[in-house]
């Protein structure tokens, strides 16, 4: 089969198209037919050799979309979709004509979706479904996003909404028009110099129950500040420094707490179990896949990778059978 494959770590250069053996399948795994993976910002840093877990030489791609050609007789012929934290890194990932899983990964595409679109949503809307889970959010109450016009942002304001919860977005600057908080938020905050007090003066002064901090790092401060009395804080990232100060007596005082969530940490079969949860959203039409701005066969993966890596906007998909 064609694959990507890199052997050393680097900028997108040193990704190779190459031949190799299609992977073996045991008893518990299944065989699918590779036919979209969309290429995550992760996979970039993967590739880059941000990921100190992943063991080369590696096949990378965390996201994919295909046909299952062997496993478990009921599922030949299926149409399934797939993440995984180990996708990519410690295992071979999508950005091939086939990927070797565990059957208890395997879980049926959404008949709402195509392929393309299915490919593009497992990163960010695992982390959005893991941050909005863990925080517990619940109808009614209100949640901030900060980084609210990014994929996971956009993510997580779907899900929000589904829940009945009312959300709040944030951001430096303003969304692109096709950026789903949009139509989503009550309330839009761009390029605040006092965020905590926007949100307090958008929510009468009682602050967010939950603020999922989709920057973290250099925004952490505004957020344990925003946090309403027993506010839950997420935090998913560290963007511009790794550690952060506040002030703690009055994160006890305001029975605050904080959670972190990384995805990397739940491989494929955690994984499908998200994605199980997350189809009657998109079943019903409550979750939409982020646009898709461009696809592509492996030949033109080095290019893809730069443009996201550049920070593209929509989803860059590969196309393994072209």
């Amino acid at each position: 089969m064609r694959a990507v494959r890199f052997e050393a770590f680097g900028d997108p250069s040193v990704l190779e198209l190459v031949e190799v053996p299609a992977p073996a399948v045991s008893e518990g795994t299944a065989l699918v037919r590779v036919m979209a993976a969309s290429v995550n910002p992760s996979d970039v840093k993967n590739v880059g050799g941000s990921m100190k877990q992943t063991t080369l030489p590696r096949i990378p791609g965390r996201d994919f979309a295909g046909i299952v050609e062997a496993g478990p007789a009921e599922w030949i012929g299926a149409e399934v979709w797939g993440t995984g934290g180990d996708t990519g890194f410690t295992r071979d990932g999508s950005h091939a004509e086939l990927i070797a899983i565990p059957a208890a990964g395997l879980r049926r595409k959404p008949d709402t979706l195509s392929f393309d679109e299915a490919a593009s949503v497992g990163v960010n809307y695992m982390a959005a479904w893991c941050g909005l889970e863990a925080a517990g959010l619940r109808s009614g109450e209100t949640v901030l996003l900060i980084g609210a016009g990014g994929g996971v942002g956009g993510a997580a304001a779907q899900i929000a909404r589904r829940l009945g919860a009312r959300v709040i977005g944030a951001d430096r600057r303003p969304p692109h028009p096709a950026a789903p908080v949009l139509a989503i938020a009550e309330t839009l905050i761009i390029g605040a110099e006092d965020l905590p007090a926007a949100v307090h003066a958008a929510t009468g002064g009682k602050g967010a129950d939950v603020v999922f901090d989709l920057v973290g790092g250099v925004m952490f401060r505004n957020a344990v500040n925003s946090l309403a009395l027993g506010g839950r804080l997420v935090e998913i990232a560290a963007t511009g420094q790794r550690e952060v100060s506040f002030d703690l007596a009055d994160f006890y005082h305001n029975e605050s707490r904080l959670f972190g969530v990384d995805t990397l940490k739940r491989d494929l079969a955690a994984s499908a179990k998200v994605l199980e949860a997350l189809t009657p959203g998109f079943m019903a039409g409550d979750y939409r896949a982020a646009p898709i701005a461009e696809a592509c066969g492996l030949g033109k993966a080095q290019e893809a990778y730069r443009k996201v890596a550049a920070g593209a906007a929509g989803r860059i998909v590969l196309r393994p059978q072209e």
